[in-house]
């Protein structure tokens, strides 16, 4: 991986769909299905784990890929569907390959809808699909012995 340089950023913007708002999807308990017609916190830290990783694409070596190690997420207001959210990550240093970045994201009111951290490693691509493929050996080993 190239050198990131301090301070870089990166943008994206969504507009929150109703998809986008809180819903468990538990239809067997209310408590825990359709509940408020806001931008549900899991989106948002979905939208700052991609805003996060845009820091790292034009840094990336050929063969190296990134993967999400970590998201922390305060979510501090609300935005309805239809409203703008930007959300802005900042390149805050690198331990090893490990990426660290803070994020925040903004309604298009000005509110600080949330703010975060979030933490990418940067791996060869030929480990991580090693790594993968163990994983599901593993699986597959797993539902045999489960069948007998």
């Amino acid at each position: 991986m190239r050198e990131i340089p301090p301070g870089f950023e990166a943008h994206h913007e969504v507009v929150v769909t109703d998809a986008m708002t809180v819903d468990f999807e538990d239809r067997e308990d209310a408590r825990l299905g359709k509940l408020h017609p806001v931008y549900a916190t899991y989106w948002l830290a979905k939208h700052m784990e991609l805003v996060s990783r845009k820091i790292i694409l034009s840094f990336l070596e050929e063969g190296d890929v990134g993967i999400g190690h970590a998201v922390s997420v305060t979510h501090l207001a609300s935005a309805l569907p239809g409203m703008r959210v930007h959300l802005t990550a900042k390149f805050e240093g690198q331990d090893g390959n490990r990426v660290h970045a803070s994020c925040t994201a903004v309604s298009e009111l000005g509110d600080i809808i949330g703010e975060g951290t979030t933490v990418q490693v940067v791996l060869p691509q030929a480990k991580l699909m090693r790594a993968f493929e163990r994983l599901r050996e593993r699986w597959a080993a797993s539902q045999d012995e489960g069948a007998t």
